[in-house]
């Protein structure tokens, strides 16, 4: 975002800030439906975690897929526990700038949200998006059902065939199971529907993802 560090390293845990031990304040429910940030959530729901540059754009991609339940914008992917957004700008957390979909799996596929995912931002990057530069702003797909792994794999395989196609390089975009998500500070939650002349950095390649949509029978 607008007041970001331009330092496009990522560091390991050793050097990572200390953190704390309790969670940054934020938001109890949804500014745009309502719903309980954090749950409980209803049953049958899924989780997965994106991250693709500056989440206050990211995250308005997905509260407005059907079938999505709650959106919350955070943190994850790094080492420092409950990191304020200061301290996540500074690139000295490894964390990403990330979005927590949670989702009804019988009203929207894996697929859809993938797709979604794939066209709105330029996964070739490494650590920016754009002009905001950082390992806050690397791309990553963080998943907490292991049966999605296989999916999203595929998903990145096919993009990456059509990228090429159109002269792109190599996606960067960070695969690995969910670790913990740090919920953004209430200010930053669902920001876009709060400021809707906001800052949003997103752009994506153009390139459309043939993979499937709809509804899962």
């Amino acid at each position: 975002m607008f007041f970001s560090r331009k330092t496009a390293t990522m560091i390991d845990k050793a050097q990572a800030l200390p953190g704390r031990s309790s969670a940054v304040p934020t938001a109890e429910r949804h500014f745009v439906n309502g719903r309980a940030l954090k749950g409980p959530y209803p049953d049958g729901l899924e989780r997965i975690i994106f991250a693709m540059g500056c989440y206050w754009g990211a995250e308005r991609r997905f509260w407005k897929v059907p079938g999505v339940w709650v959106t919350a914008v955070g943190n994850a992917g790094g080492f420092t526990p409950n990191p304020t957004y200061e301290e996540v700008c500074s690139g000295a957390t490894g964390h990403t700038e990330s979005v927590l979909v949670v989702f009804d799996p019988k009203q929207v596929t894996l697929e859809t949200l993938l797709k979604t995912f794939w066209e709105a931002h330029d996964p070739t990057q490494g650590l920016r998006q754009g002009n905001d530069v950082g390992s806050q702003y690397r791309s990553a797909i963080y998943w907490s059902n292991p049966a999605h792994e296989a999916a999203i794999r595929a998903s990145r395989e096919a993009y990456q065939k059509e990228l090429g196609k159109a002269g792109f390089g190599a996606i960067t975009t960070e695969l690995a199971p969910a670790g913990a998500f740090y919920f953004a500070e209430d200010y930053h939650q669902q920001y876009l529907a709060k400021n809707p002349h906001g800052y949003c950095g997103l752009g994506g390649t153009g390139v459309s993802c043939s993979i499937g949509t709809g509804i899962a029978a």
